[in-house]
């Protein structure tokens, strides 16, 4: 008995000596971060890449500004298609140009939204599922989109007209 009396007092000793602390918590002031300071980026200039195969040849010339809009040209001349040429007009979004082509192709004007992914010194053309709306075609899905690096268009020299 002198035991579990002896147990029972030394229990009771530690739970007395681990009493609870009482502390008032404040409540934790979450600072947003301040905002990032807008990324000013100075305008390119003109910007010339050019895609060469088996006498097919793609040509994209544009213009960049401090907004990131593109407003430039396009031209593909495909073996075996009527070639066709116009003009570029869209944003950078990151390292993404998506882009509405506007062009003529035997005899007809036509808007096709065109998508291309920057790489060191390159453009890669993006392909996916299309829609056609109000006289334009547009990606369905741009999150979808794939870049087929046999596509690759490289920087060249622009030329001067």
């Amino acid at each position: 008995m002198k035991k579990v009396l002896a147990i029972a007092t030394l229990i009771l000793a530690v739970f007395v000596s681990c009493k609870k602390e009482t502390t008032t918590t404040e409540p934790v002031q979450i600072t947003p971060s301040p905002p990032k300071e807008a990324e000013i980026v100075e305008p390119a200039g003109d910007q010339c890449y050019s895609w060469k195969s088996n006498g097919s040849i793609i040509e994209m010339s544009f213009n960049v500004n401090s907004h990131q809009e593109v407003n430039g040209k396009l031209s593909y001349n495909l073996v075996g298609k009527d070639k066709n040429e116009g003009t570029l007009i869209g944003n950078m979004k990151g390292d993404t140009l998506i882009a509405d082509y506007t062009f003529n192709s035997e005899g007809t004007s036509s808007v096709r939204e065109v998508a291309f992914l920057k790489r060191e010194n390159t453009f890669i053309e993006g392909y996916g599922d299309v829609v056609q709306a109000n006289d334009k075609v547009t990606f369905k899905d741009k999150t979808k989109l794939k870049f087929d690096q046999k596509n690759t268009l490289v920087k060249v020299d622009c030329k001067v007209e």
